[in-house]
């Protein structure tokens, strides 16, 4: 009998000391940042989310190299600097693919869709009376695209043709602006790659969009060119719900940008998404 009771006391304890190691290591694998926490620190820091324990993202898929889809996921470079805002609140990412007018009208965030919008956003004032947005992350300008064969070198020769915009963006807002002075038909296209291949197909004769894009756009298509830049002195930043937790959302991402850009990691990201680092 001493021998039984021995014997079920060691199985006892053996069995309680695995119990113990298998809660110290779930405790441990639970508070790796960014591998979704339960937003504690979200909730400290006063944000409430639109899902516990996530970060959800809108934006308008493709955008590339900002947002596009590898496979099944998203990556990009604006997908990278949110990564720093998640990972610092202890949070999962969700991206959510939307209309661009629900992000930069603020109704995503009104309709709680989302917590926070990326796209390479323009900050002008119509989207500052609309939104919380972010400090500025990144500079900008609208570029010109035509086939290398094409002859087009600015908006001049482009009288009695067609230009491809993308819907919903400043770069439609700058066609639209400057296309009865130079006699061309603005054709709207819902998303970039649309826009990019309708050149391609010769449905439109060039279009216009964002530098960062279109360059993207011929290092992968060497039948293109960029064959103008206008100087519109554009900034882009991340955007949030105009009141309630979206201003400490954005208060927040921009503590981690000022700190990423004096740390370098906004460097590192920026150089692996566009090849070189950024101009100072």
């Amino acid at each position: 009998m001493n021998i039984v009771r021995t014997l079920r006391t060691h199985r006892r304890i053996t069995a309680a000391v695995a119990v113990s190691a298998l809660a110290l290591a779930l405790t441990a694998c639970g508070g790796e940042s960014g591998s979704g926490g339960s937003g504690d620190k979200a909730k400290a820091a006063g944000i409430d989310l639109v899902k516990s324990g996530q970060l959800t993202i809108c934006t308008h898929l493709p955008y590339k190299p900002f947002q596009y889809k590898d496979g099944t996921k998203v990556v990009g470079f604006d997908v990278d600097l949110l990564n720093l805002l998640a990972e610092d609140l202890g949070l999962k990412t969700d991206v959510v693919n939307i209309e661009w007018a629900q992000v930069t009208s603020g109704a995503a965030f009104k309709a709680k869709k989302c917590d926070i919008g990326m796209g390479a956003m323009t900050i002008n004032e119509p989207r500052k009376a609309a939104l919380s947005i972010t400090d500025p992350y990144m500079d900008a300008t609208q570029v010109l695209m035509a086939k290398k064969d094409s002859g087009i070198k600015g908006l001049a020769d482009l009288k009695g043709k067609k230009l491809g915009a993308q819907a919903d963006t400043t770069g439609k807002e700058y066609a639209d602006k400057n296309a009865a002075a130079n006699g061309y038909t603005v054709i709207p296209f819902n998303d970039l790659a649309l826009q990019g291949n309708n050149v391609k197909s010769g449905r439109v004769d060039a279009a216009i969009n964002d530098n960062g894009v279109l360059y993207d756009f011929v290092k992968d298509n060497p039948d293109m060119a960029v064959v103008a830049e206008f100087d519109t002195g554009e900034q882009y930043g991340f955007a949030a719900l105009k009141d309630g937790t979206g201003p400490k959302i954005v208060a927040k991402f921009n503590e981690l940008l000022a700190k990423a850009k004096s740390d370098g990691k906004y460097n590192e990201i920026y150089k692996t998404w566009f090849g070189v680092e950024p101009k100072k």
